[in-house]
């Protein structure tokens, strides 16, 4: 199979490496020198894990620049049987997030559909906060979205783009709902640690298990033309949680504060205070039934390497 991940960054990167190991072609799109270095060090670590670089059942990793807001420079994208749409907006604000999400999205679409051999299907990689508030109930596929940030807004209509365009493509589009994303590089222990820590509900996913969640749909040809929530096992109480993480590290457990002490400070800005006051739990009974085994079906086996890495550097 030929993939091409457009926005190859946190989670691409995982995503091209497990389908290159599997066999797959990937081609990672990145707009940065830097960004195409870190794709092209991909098949080298995929080598070297192999142990053999003439392995004939190895796939393969090239780099392409290209920036999905400048439509002239996607005629650079190799034919795909599928492509992945992971950009990012950086952070930035919301008119920053439609330029990438709606417009690029549908730049990217465009692009393909003119072509005489389209992409199969497009997995566009969403996030929970399409949900909103749902005081702390549980929600899956089946619920309405109802974001209620101007960002979130912005992820609910690229997913339409992802669903709606698409299918006028005669693509197959299928969104993955990431929850929050933690791993190499993301597992952020001062912020649980140190505190103090706001009240509410952690739903998240280990950059792992979301690259492998897309990459098994992939490659067993499901979820077309639907959202899959792609959380782990089990969303936790933020102070339930910040108490494990010391324990596990051997340090003090941290503050704690309410969400109506963490906005009665009055520091927020309004769509933080939209953030704090959202609480809900997302289930994966769906991406569970569709066959996907996580490698890490909670936070703790998610933050085993992270709190050894803890220990380890304060002996």
């Amino acid at each position: 199979m030929r993939v091409v991940v457009v926005g190859c960054g946190y989670v691409g990167v995982a995503l091209a490496g497990q389908l290159a190991e599997r066999g797959h072609a990937v081609t990672g799109v990145r707009r940065s020198d830097a960004g195409l270095d870190t794709v092209e060090s991909i098949e080298r670590r995929v080598d070297d894990a192999d142990g053999d670089t003439d392995d004939a059942g190895t796939g393969s990793v090239d780099a392409v620049r290209a920036d999905a807001t400048e439509p002239d420079s996607l005629v650079a994208l190799p034919d795909a049987d599928a492509v992945v749409f992971a950009a990012s907006s950086g952070g930035r604000d919301a008119d920053a997030a439609r330029e990438v999400y709606v417009d690029g999205l549908g730049n990217v679409i465009g692009e393909y559909a003119s072509r005489p051999s389209p992409p199969d299907r497009l997995v566009y990689t969403s996030s929970t906060g399409v949900y909103g508030d749902h005081d702390g109930a549980w929600v899956d596929e089946e619920t309405p979205i109802d974001p209620t940030t101007e960002k979130t807004r912005v992820l609910a209509e690229a997913e339409r783009v992802a669903l709606e365009t698409t299918a006028e493509a005669e693509i197959d589009g299928t969104v993955a709902r990431f929850a929050g994303l933690y791993g190499p590089g993301r597992y952020r222990l001062e912020r649980y640690l140190e505190g103090p820590v706001t009240a509410g509900y952690l739903n998240m996913v280990h950059r792992d298990d979301a690259a492998g969640a897309v990459r098994y749909l992939l490659e067993t040809d499901r979820a077309r033309g639907e959202p899959v929530v792609v959380v782990d096992d089990e969303p936790v109480d933020k102070h339930a949680f910040a108490d494990w993480l010391a324990d596990e590290c051997g340090v003090p457990r941290p503050a704690k504060r309410s969400k109506a002490e963490r906005i009665a400070a009055g520091d927020l800005s309004a769509a933080a205070e939209r953030r704090i006051r959202t609480s809900k739990r997302c289930s994966n009974d769906r991406l569970r039934a569709l066959g996907y085994e996580f490698a890490y079906p909670t936070y703790r086996e998610g933050y085993r390497d992270a709190v050894r890495a803890f220990r380890a550097a304060g002996e």
